[in-house]
């Protein structure tokens, strides 16, 4: 694909992404997604032919990136502390930022009865994210900076308390305090020192 198409798969991406954070993956029409980006209808399906292959696409990048930036630093022998606080502090603003959560549309696709059986699973982004996390989490054991822990129920504990708190700041307003706890409970888990609770 040309210089350009490249530039225009990245706008489609970018400008979906902000349409199904703010209404949901139901909501979201080619034709909401034309008025956004400028392009005609054969512009837009000259790229994609659906929104669920549209918003497939932005949750696949996703996932592949956090392993992928993951996966890199630990080959460049990046300190685990350092990667961890800078995967826990993109949490930290993603869990705030509830307008640009896409926990609603997330839900809303993956339950979707029309979706075919491959692209029902949200399975494949849960074991991703694992690999990703595990192998973090065992990196860091493996240099002395992290607690002897359980790298797979660490993981479900960040998972889980992310994505929660994701889903309910579409439902209800969100105290900023709470991502700062839930940030400050798992480095308790993983780091050796004391980590001090801010408030």
């Amino acid at each position: 694909m040309s210089l350009k198409g490249d530039k225009t798969k990245r706008d489609i991406l970018e400008k979906a992404y902000r349409l199904f954070a703010e209404k949901g993956f139901k909501e979201v029409t080619m034709k909401d997604i034309c008025e956004l980006t400028g392009l005609s209808r054969g512009g837009l399906y000259r790229h994609y032919e659906s929104t669920e292959q549209i918003f497939l696409e932005i949750v696949h990048t996703f996932s592949d990136q956090q392993k992928n930036e993951i996966f890199t630093k630990i080959e460049q022998h990046i300190p685990a502390a350092v990667i961890l606080e800078e995967l826990l502090s993109k949490y930290t603003e993603e869990m705030i930022d509830s307008k640009n959560s896409l926990s609603l549309a997330i839900c809303e696709f993956y339950s979707n009865s029309s979706t075919s059986q491959e692209e029902n699973s949200v399975k494949n982004q849960y074991e991703l994210s694992k690999s990703a996390w595990t192998t973090l989490i065992n990196y860091g054991i493996s240099t002395k900076e992290f607690n002897r822990v359980n790298p797979e129920s660490v993981f479900h504990v960040i998972l889980f308390a992310y994505q929660g708190v994701r889903m309910y700041s579409r439902l209800m307003e969100i105290d900023h305090d709470i991502p700062t706890q839930i940030i400050c409970e798992i480095k308790r888990l993983l780091l050796p020192k004391e980590v001090p609770y801010e408030k």
